[in-house]
């Protein structure tokens, strides 16, 4: 950020103390935040943690998020902001967009729940402030990576179609035991609900739906053998953007070796019509959560050039935990957040209003700016 704002989290996880201490210790002119939780001593805990982690002299605060209403704090808060990053659970993504349209502030989130998304898209369409939607990582810096691969193939070999867009990301441990190959570097729910939830994909250049975990594979990036297979969400608005460009579009979720199949067999063994519940709760029983994680991600484009010769052009990074003023953030955190504080000075520093998609935003802009670099280097 160039000039100072006054900046709403909410939300006090993983994300929320991120997001809040990149934007206090990476912007020219640190802004003033205030961050707030159903739980006020999370937000209370998070606010004074990035406080001591950071190197600048920026104002944190902490406040009450009530679950329901408004609270005369929470109106005057609200009255003061410029912009709210949701880093909330889906499912209330809806009632914070209403909050940030009611009080004119500019509004992103991270969502990859697309009944909310669609919810917001429909409250947010005449609205003079910008709501960017699902920008983290998957969906979020992935999908400009890809749309960015896509319009450079085609600008360079002279074509406006090609037969492939791939793009896939794991959050992964480094080291993976029986029998679930597996560990927990975020929200249990948040894996749970990919994994059961339908995907959109594109096939022979058409938007269609297919089951999450059904077309699962082998790939090898930089001599390491993972699997991967369709997830829901990561794919953000791309089938709709690129239909009739692109004959396969997916979005897949990398893991390693062995886990997609343990998943299958705890699926198979559900006898409920709470799925994700379910899942999630056999999961959490035998899985780990780690601290010591990587991000892998991936994004390839396939096509015939403009004289029939078939090419691929391929992106792979693989990024690990990193120290951020005083403290060490998680691969996973960095990853996130760090699209999300660009958005924000997207938002703050341009004149965008009504709903802003993955889609929509200049990839190779984004991909390059201040808080990405960082973390993802240059594209």
């Amino acid at each position: 950020m160039k000039k100072h704002h006054t900046i709403i989290i909410a939300g006090a996880g993983g994300i929320a103390e991120a997001v809040g201490l990149i934007l206090m210790e990476w912007s020219t002119v640190a802004p003033t935040i205030f961050i707030g939780d159903r739980t006020h001593s999370k937000a209370k805990k998070v606010a004074q943690w990035i406080q001591e982690g950071t190197t600048k002299n920026g104002s944190v605060q902490d406040f009450h998020l009530a679950e329901n209403g408004l609270t005369e704090e929470m109106k005057a808060i609200l009255s003061q902001g410029d912009i709210i990053l949701d880093c909330l659970p889906g499912s209330q993504a809806p009632r914070i967009a209403q909050f940030a349209k009611d009080y004119n502030l500019h509004y992103a989130n991270l969502t990859e729940y697309v009944a909310e998304t669609e919810q917001i898209i429909a409250l947010a369409k005449d609205a003079k402030t910008g709501f960017v939607l699902q920008t983290g990582l998957a969906p979020g810096y992935i999908d400009l990576l890809a749309n960015g691969l896509f319009q450079q193939f085609c600008k360079d070999f002279e074509v406006d179609a090609v037969d492939k867009l791939e793009f896939k990301v794991g959050a992964l441990t480094n080291h993976a035991v029986a029998p679930h190959y597996y560990g927990f570097t975020w929200s249990p729910v948040g894996v749970a609900t990919e994994y059961v939830k339908d995907t959109i994909v594109l096939r022979d250049f058409k938007k269609t739906n297919r089951p999450s975990l059904s077309e699962r594979a082998a790939i090898i990036i930089d001599g390491i053998t993972y699997e991967e297979d369709l997830t829901s969400g990561g794919a953000a608005d791309l089938p709709d953007a690129l239909s009739g460009k692109v004959r396969s579009l997916d979005y897949k979720t990398l893991r390693h070796p062995g886990h997609y199949a343990w998943i299958q067999t705890q699926l198979d063994d559900l006898e409920t019509t709470d799925t994700i519940k379910s899942l999630q709760e056999k999961m959490e029983a035998i899985i780990p959560h780690v601290e010591d994680d990587q991000i892998i991600l991936y994004a390839a484009v396939e096509g015939k050039d403009a004289s029939g010769v078939l090419r691929r052009r391929e992106i792979a990074k693989r990024i690990i935990p990193q120290i951020v003023g005083k403290h060490q953030l998680r691969a996973i955190q960095t990853t996130t957040a760090a699209p999300l504080a660009q958005v924000a000075q997207l938002l703050l520093e341009t004149s965008l209003s009504g709903v802003i998609l993955q889609s929509q935003i200049d990839p190779i802009a984004f991909l390059n700016g201040n808080y990405i670099v960082p973390v993802y280097g240059k594209v």
